[in-house]
C-alpha cells in the first residue's frame, strides 16, 4: 500500500478481470482467452483511451490521468458508488494530489483512542439496544453491556487485538456468529479496502491486512477482489450462541471530532421474536 501508482495499477487490473466480454457486449471469440475477464485493449476501447496509454496507467508508469478518463474507465469497468469513488481517490494518490492525513493514525495497537464521556453515556442510554463504538478500523473501542455480549470472545481477547475484522476471520465465534458469514465478512473486507483509499500508509491498517493476509486465506482471496463499501446502516442475522436465532437492523454514525469513530447501534421489530432475543442480551436492561 505504500506505491499510490502501484495501487491503482492493481485495482484497474482486480477490477478488469472480473468484468467478461459478455458483461460489456463484446463478442467472446474464439479459442481460450489468457487473460481472465477483459483484455488491456478491449478495456481501453471501452473506455476511449489508446491501448498505450491505459497500459502505462495499469503499470503505474502513468501517474496523472484527469478526471474524464477515470470517469470513462469507470464506466468501461461498470464501477458506481464507492467502488468508483475509489478509482478517483487512486488517481488522486496516483498523482500526489492527496495531503497527508489531517490526524495521526495512532499506536501501532489500536488501543490509544480515547472515547468521550458523552459517547459513553449514550451507549449506557440505548439499553437494551447493542451499541458499540469503533475506530476507523474496526477496533473496538467501547461497548455497553448487551454490545459486548453480542460478540462472545471479543472481549476475553487483550484490547489491542480487539478487532471486528480480526473477530470475523480468526475467532472461532466469529467464523460462525453470522448467516451468511460470507456475506458478512466481505463487507468488512470491502470497507478496509476503503479506508485503505484514504489512508493507504496507516501503519496500523497494514499491520491489520498484513496479519489477515497471512493466518487467514479466505481474507487473502476477498482483499484481492478489491471490493469496496462504506459501512453504513443494514441488516445482520445472528446465530447466537446464547440467545439463538435473530435478524437485527443496524446504524452507523460517525462521530464529529474524532479520527474516524463511528457508534453502532442495533434494534429489532418490536413485539417480534428478534426482539425477544435481543432482550435476552440485556435482561436487566430489558427490565429496567
Amino acid at each position: 500500500m505504500t506505491d499510490s501508482g502501484t495501487e491503482l495499477g492493481r485495482y484497474l487490473k482486480a477490477r478488469r478481470a472480473r468484468i467478461t466480454p459478455e458483461d460489456v457486449g463484446l463478442p467472446a471469440g474464439t479459442g481460450l482467452r489468457r487473460t481472465p475477464g477483459l483484455r488491456r485493449e478491449e478495456l481501453a476501447t471501452l473506455a476511449g483511451v489508446s491501448v498505450d496509454y491505459y497500459t502505462r496507467l495499469e503499470r503505474g508508469r502513468e501517474r496523472n490521468p484527469s478526471p474524464a478518463v477515470i470517469d470513462a474507465l469507470a464506466r468501461a469497468l461498470r464501477l458506481n458508488g464507492d467502488a468508483h469513488q475509489r478509482l478517483h481517490e487512486l488517481a488522486e494518490l496516483a498523482s500526489g494530489r492527496v495531503p497527508e492525513p489531517r490526524t495521526p493514525a495512532g499506536p501501532a495497537s489500536g488501543a490509544g483512542e480515547t472515547v468521550r464521556a458523552s459517547v459513553l453515556r449514550m451507549l449506557e442510554a440505548v439499553r437494551p439496544l447493542p451499541a458499540y463504538v469503533v475506530s476507523r478500523y474496526g477496533d473496538m473501542l467501547a461497548a455497553n453491556p448487551p454490545g459486548r455480549r453480542l460478540m462472545p470472545g471479543l472481549w476475553d481477547w487483550p484490547p489491542e487485538q480487539r478487532n471486528v475484522s480480526r473477530y470475523l476471520f480468526l475467532h472461532p465465534v466469529g467464523r460462525t456468529l453470522y448467516d451468511p458469514w460470507e456475506e458478512t465478512v466481505a463487507k468488512s473486507v470491502a470497507h478496509l479496502r476503503a479506508i485503505a483509499g484514504v489512508d493507504p500508509d496507516s501503519p496500523r491498517l497494514a499491520a491489520l491486512v498484513g496479519e489477515l493476509l497471512l493466518k487467514s486465506p479466505e481474507f487473502a482471496k476477498l482483499w484481492e477482489r478489491y471490493d469496496v463499501k462504506e459501512r453504513v446502516g443494514g441488516t445482520k442475522t445472528f446465530s447466537h450462541p446464547k440467545v439463538g436465532a435473530m435478524t437485527l437492523v443496524y446504524e452507523v454514525m460517525p462521530l464529529s471530532g474524532t479520527d474516524g469513530q463511528r457508534l453502532v447501534v442495533y434494534q429489532a421489530e418490536p413485539g417480534s421474536t428478534d426482539e425477544a432475543a435481543m432482550l435476552r442480551l440485556d435482561p436487566q436492561g430489558a427490565a429496567a
